[in-house]
């Protein structure tokens, strides 16, 4: 070999080590960081963010919630590939449910919060952990493009073993992506009739570039390395597939929930999605104010309201009629 090709190489091998080499090691970390569960303590069953005084509340309040309902309350639980998952089931003697699905980080007693307007409205109630969250099992978390079939799974022990007419599914953030999902796959069933959506999101890749200029951050090359890991190792493709693709193959009753206040799911995305879904039965309700995932708490009233409302008119088959 001539002296200029080992040169060459060797100038090859220094810009890799040097350069390329520690940003994909920072992007590794970052993608165990963000959506593996490297311990069971590990978005365990606790609030995700204690120090968090709004966060703290909502936590706080769902937890009541469980205790004024734990007389309706069992535990129950699916497999789903290989997966071991575990909910909440809460009987209040009703012919429908719901399943409440949450984002990242979160276990079944952050999805208590979420629970009273459908109570309210006359639905039993399941909660759970979903893979890698909890007590189920997992270790990665695949942004609801793996996740949906356990949803599925879920609706089936509602409808076929626990006497459920039918299901339908509120999603908050990644949770709307999971919901959406499954509502759109070639095998939901019919019995799964619809969804609400708190801060779905165009993609998760928009969500994440929102986080890394939250931080005075350029994506690029960390953040696209990071969705590279996502796509390898979780099957999550973040930039090209999502909600905004999803959603065009959505025809069921759709609820969508969003605050203009919400800084990573934007409110023009938002509106860009619920104007390019062709569902008949569709409803956008805005609030003013609220962070990401976090408009009940600002407007318990109003937030509650709107889901009773949308669920009444799916029932008497006037959505859409004056939205």
């Amino acid at each position: 070999m001539s002296t200029f090709w080992i040169i060459f190489l060797c100038v090859l091998a220094a810009a890799f080590v040097f350069g390329l080499l520690p940003f994909l090691i920072m992007g590794a970390v970052l993608w165990c960081k963000l959506l593996v569960r490297t311990s069971k303590k590990k978005w365990g069953r606790e609030c995700s963010i204690p120090d968090d005084e709004e966060y703290r509340r909502m936590f706080d309040i769902g937890i009541e919630w469980d205790r004024q309902y734990a007389s309706f309350k069992r535990p129950v639980e699916i497999k789903s590939g290989r997966f071991h998952l575990v909910g909440e089931y809460f009987d209040f003697g009703n012919r429908r449910a719901v399943i409440l699905i949450v984002g990242r980080m979160e276990s079944l007693l952050y999805s208590y919060f979420f629970a009273e307007p459908y109570r309210a409205a006359g639905y039993n109630v399941l909660v759970i952990d979903n893979r890698a969250h909890g007590e189920s099992d997992g270790m990665v978390s695949s942004l609801g493009f793996r996740e949906y079939r356990d949803i599925q799974k879920w609706a089936a022990l509602l409808h076929d073993t626990l006497g459920n007419d039918t299901v339908f599914l509120h999603g908050i953030c990644i949770g709307c992506s999971t919901a959406l999902f499954a509502l759109t796959s070639k095998t939901c069933p019919d019995y799964l009739v619809g969804m609400a959506a708190e801060g779905m999101y165009k993609t998760f890749g928009v969500s994440l570039e929102k986080h890394f200029e939250e931080r005075n951050k350029p994506m690029f090359p960390l953040g696209y390395i990071t969705e590279f890991y996502i796509w390898l190792f979780g099957g999550a493709n973040v930039v090209s597939d999502g909600p905004y693709k999803r959603i065009l193959k959505m025809h069921k009753p759709l609820l969508m929930l969003h605050s203009r206040e919400d800084p990573y799911s934007l409110p023009e995305n938002a509106q860009k999605l619920y104007d390019s879904c062709p569902s008949k039965e569709k409803r956008l309700v805005w609030f003013p104010h609220g962070g990401h995932s976090r408009i009940r708490i600002v407007d318990c009233e109003g937030y509650d309201g709107a889901i009773r409302a949308f669920l009444t008119d799916m029932d008497n088959g006037t959505i859409g009629t004056n939205d």
